[in-house]
């Protein structure tokens, strides 16, 4: 189980539960349609971005297969959001999990995503006691494959015309990196 004391942080960034103050700040990412392009889903109106917001503000631990810890990232020097990023528990038995991140178009190219997905990956292997952490990518987004390739992910995969986003077959990306290779590469 992870039930991290929030706020999370690091160099740059705060990370917590979404609350309900987050509001505007959530719809304007889930209802741009050019930042969502890459995503599983279509744009919301407001009325679904709450029902988004109710989710995600209850998405503050890890207890069993499925659970979602799902984390607004604030810059610490003003407060200031920037996107959020989310650690999935995929298998209890396997001792697996899965990464996200989504960046406000704002404060992209920072290297705010790769900051708190980072964070999530120690999370995920220390603290959680995970084997493997995957992202799953649509092939085209270039700028999320740079971020877990930073991270240290290697991609396992490529899948023709595996996902159906917006009517359109797109290939998708299998990234991932095992305990012992992320803890070689960042060692204290």
């Amino acid at each position: 189980m992870l039930a991290p004391n929030f706020p999370l942080r690091t160099s740059r960034l705060l990370l917590h539960p979404y609350t309900p103050h987050d509001l505007d700040f959530l719809h304007q990412l889930e209802s741009d349609p050019d930042l969502l392009r890459y995503v599983s889903w279509p744009p919301r109106d407001l009325e679904q971005v709450r029902v988004s917001l109710a989710e995600k503000a209850q998405q503050t631990s890890l207890r069993d297969d499925g659970d979602n810890l799902t984390l607004l990232m604030l810059l610490a020097a003003t407060g200031e959001r920037v996107g959020d990023v989310q650690l999935t528990w995929t298998s209890r038995e396997h001792r697996q999990g899965e990464i996200g991140f989504i960046t406000h178009p704002d404060h992209a190219g920072r290297g705010y995503a790769t900051e708190a997905a980072q964070l999530m990956l120690r999370l995920g292997f220390d603290d959680l006691g995970l084997h493997r952490i995957s992202a799953s990518l649509d092939a085209r987004n270039i700028a999320s494959a740079r971020i877990v390739q930073r991270l240290g992910m290697r991609q396992e995969a490529h899948l023709h015309h595996n996902a159906l986003r917006t009517g359109e077959w797109t290939d998708e990306a299998i990234y991932a990196v095992l305990a012992d290779q992320w803890r070689g590469l960042h060692r204290v």
